[in-house]
This record gives C-alpha cells, sequence and structure tokens, in this order.
C-alpha cells in the first residue's frame, strides 16, 4: 500500500483531523503535503458533507443539508519542481470505500446515500418537477449496491472522484469571481441561484494562517462547479486506471480531491445524484514541462479512461428533443433535451410501479450513460439517456405481456420538516 500522506480518522470531524483539507478554492491556501514527480501515495477522503448525511429512512437531512460547507477536499498536495505552463500527469492507481470500516455511521463504512435536493436548497437537474426532497440509502457488497428505497436494481459501482484539480492563480480567480458576479447580477434572487459567489462563513482554509483568514475566505471560490482547474466535474468513468494531465496556474500544482462516488449515472442529475461516500484513493503523479503551450491545453483537463467500467451489453435507450413540457421550442437546447430524455425514462419506469422520485435517484445513481445524439438538426437537439437492463431483477424491455410489477416497498423517503 502507498503512504497515506492525508490520513482521515473516522471518529472525528474534517475540521479536527491531524491534517486540514479545504473546502473553497484560492491560490494561498497552503499545501499539505509536498510530493515528487514519480511518487505514488494513498490519500483518505471525506463524504463531501462531513457525515451531515445520515443511515435512516427520513430525508430531512437532505432537506437540510448544509451546502456552504462543501466540499470536503484532501488537499493541497504540491508536487517538487512544478510550475505554472507545465501540465501535471495524475494516475488513479486505486479508489474505494473507506478501508476496513463496513459499517459505521459515516458514508463509505459500507454505505452511501444518493439525494434529491429541494428546490431552495440547491435544486437539482429536473427541480421544477422534483422539488422536494428525498433520499435513498445504498448498501454495499463488494462491488454491487442495493437499496431498500429503491428495490429490484442492484449496480456494479464505478468508483470514481467526483472532484480533483489544480489551484487557481489569483488571476484565474479573479475571472471566475468576475463573469460569475455578473450572471448572479442578471437574477440575483432566482431560487435555486444562478451561481454562487465567494461565502466567508464555513470556509476551510486548511493551514493559512490566521492573520490571512478574512480576506482569503472573501475571495476564495465555491468548489460546486466545473472550471478551467477541473474541479467539481462528476465524470463517472474518471476512475481506476484514469490518466488525467491537469493544466497547472500555481507552483506545485496543488492538487486537491474528494467527493468520492460509489457509481453514478451522466450528468449526476438529481444534483446529489451519485452513490455519495468517503473512502481512499491511490494516486501516481509525474509532470510534462511546458505541456500546456506543447499540447494547447490551456485550461481544463484531458484524460484517459481506465478500463474498469461495468460491461453491460444490453441497454433501454430514451431520447428527448428541446421542447419545453409545455410545448415551447427551444434552438439546439441539449440541456433542455437531455432533461426531457430523463423525464421520458421516469414515465417509463413508473408503468413498472416505481414512483417517479425512485425513478429519478435511479437516474442518477445508476450507470446510465447519456449522449449528444444530434446537435445540428435546427431547431431541435436531440439528447438520449442509456440505462443497462440488466440492473433490474425481472424484464424491463416493453413486451405485449404489459410491464412487471415491482413492490415498490417503503419508497424513497420524502423530507416533511418544511
Amino acid at each position: 500500500m502507498p503512504d497515506v500522506i492525508f490520513p482521515l480518522d473516522s471518529a472525528k470531524k474534517f475540521e479536527d483531523q491531524e491534517k486540514i483539507g479545504h473546502n473553497r478554492w484560492h491560490p494561498e491556501i497552503p499545501p499539505v503535503a509536498t510530493v515528487k514527480p514519480g511518487d505514488s501515495f494513498r490519500v483518505h477522503c471525506r463524504e463531501w458533507f462531513d457525515g451531515a448525511i445520515v443511515n435512516d429512512d427520513s430525508a430531512d437531512d437532505i432537506l437540510n443539508a448544509p451546502l456552504m460547507t462543501v466540499h470536503k477536499l484532501s488537499g493541497p498536495f504540491a508536487v517538487e519542481g512544478v510550475k505554472p505552463g507545465d501540465l501535471l500527469v495524475v494516475d488513479i492507481l486505486d479508489v474505494g470505500p473507506i478501508p476496513q470500516e463496513d459499517s459505521g455511521p459515516l458514508a463509505g463504512q459500507g454505505w452511501g446515500y444518493t439525494g434529491i435536493f429541494s428546490r431552495n436548497n440547491g435544486g437539482g437537474f429536473l427541480t421544477e418537477q422534483f422539488p422536494d426532497a428525498y433520499k435513498a440509502i445504498w448498501d454495499f457488497t463488494g462491488q454491487v449496491a442495493t437499496s431498500r428505497h429503491v428495490p429490484d436494481v442492484s449496480y456494479v459501482g464505478l468508483i470514481h472522484p467526483g472532484l480533483m484539480g489544480t489551484a487557481p492563480s489569483a488571476e484565474l480567480l479573479a475571472k471566475w469571481n468576475k463573469r460569475e458576479g455578473d450572471l448572479i447580477a442578471t437574477d440575483p434572487h432566482r431560487v435555486p441561484p444562478l451561481a454562487l459567489p465567494p461565502e466567508p462563513q464555513f470556509a476551510v482554509l486548511g493551514g493559512l494562517p490566521a492573520s490571512e483568514f478574512d480576506r482569503v475566505a472573501g475571495e476564495a471560490a465555491r468548489t460546486a462547479p466545473p472550471r478551467e482547474n477541473g474541479g467539481n466535474q462528476d465524470i463517472k468513468n474518471m476512475s481506476k486506471g484514469t490518466r488525467i494531465f491537469y493544466p497547472v496556474f500555481v507552483d506545485g500544482a496543488n492538487l486537491s480531491l474528494g467527493d468520492l462516488h460509489f457509481s453514478q449515472g451522466d450528468g449526476e442529475i438529481t444534483f446529489c445524484g451519485a452513490i455519495e461516500m468517503g473512502g481512499f484513493i491511490d494516486l501516481r503523479v509525474d509532470v510534462i514541462k511546458g505541456g500546456m503551450e506543447t499540447y494547447g491545453v490551456s485550461e481544463n483537463a484531458i484524460f484517459m479512461p481506465g478500463n474498469v467500467d461495468p460491461r453491460y451489453s444490453e441497454w433501454i435507450a430514451f431520447s428527448g428533443t428541446s421542447v419545453t413540457l409545455d410545448g415551447k421550442q427551444h434552438y439546439l437546447d441539449s440541456h433542455l433535451s437531455y432533461q426531457r430524455a430523463c423525464l421520458h425514462a421516469i414515465d417509463y419506469l413508473t408503468k413498472f410501479g416505481y414512483s417517479p422520485e425512485q425513478a429519478y435517484l435511479l437516474l442518477g445513481s445508476a450507470p446510465i450513460e447519456g449522449r449528444l445524439s444530434g446537435v445540428v438538426d435546427i431547431p431541435n437537439s436531440c439528447s438520449t439517456v442509456y440505462i443497462p437492463t440488466s440492473i433490474f431483477h425481472f424484464d424491463v424491455r416493453p413486451s405485449s405481456s404489459g410491464p412487471h410489477q415491482i413492490d415498490p416497498g417503503m419508497g424513497a423517503p420524502k423530507s416533511h420538516n418544511v
């Protein structure tokens, strides 16, 4: 096993650990450890809410999820000799739930969760149709996840970090804050908001000196969206065996990561749509000097996926076009067409006995494939969502005998604490 350079004690909160990570992006957050090109090492990761979501049959914790506290990131990790303009090469050697802890109160100790967020607390991809908070708990048996809240399905996990990235330079950070602030200003009272401005409250900034805390907390960017540095990309195929090439904006690169997922569908559509967990990740780092200019990677990482994807061979697919539910035509809106494809899939699954919320949770957490199938034929883009048929414990295909009826069980818990 590689040396653990960022350990986490499951009995302690994130801010009480031996080494303190962070939950904002800023170039001045000091590295917690330094490694050399060619080094391999292990990093422990805490689930993104640091234990605020619990293994029970209520969704009140999802309704009241403390969004200003996320993400709980491990790092930053500096790499010796790496300079702005280089490419940082990161190999994911292994990734999994919390080792040797298959039961306990933390996600990653033999279980994980998926949440539909309330429209008033983050929302999700289909928040207009699903404005309330729901939750599903998933139990891990080896590589397989099952749920008492979404019965008659099981997924082989494609475990991956939802978030990994390098630190921004001061100039890049200022660019983020300017453009996202301008977007917020176009509709400052929108629910959910158009973007998240810097928020000093609940900022965790690692080993930053107290004298600099207030200034940096007021500048530091929230970790919610993906940006030029990578960040919260939620790419389900960035799993074991993946090699990633990150642009470098500060000395040492200052790599950080977290938000581990046991499984996820393309888009992580419920916002908390993956099966969220804590765990470990083994990495190896290297550098391509001057690689940003050499390969034209001035922003946004490129990567080579690993080859550990579950091998599904049969799918049932749903399509959608860029027309709203009330019949309004949009021009080549792929976001809208993917929404419509997902809604068609949800409608279909309800015919087998699932509630719409159970079907929505399934699409967020199952290894579905989302595709842009047509983006040139005006005015309608076409998006598709592919669901592997073998995740179901029954025949999900259309037939003359009609849909099999499952027992929905207790269903997905809904929050009633409003």
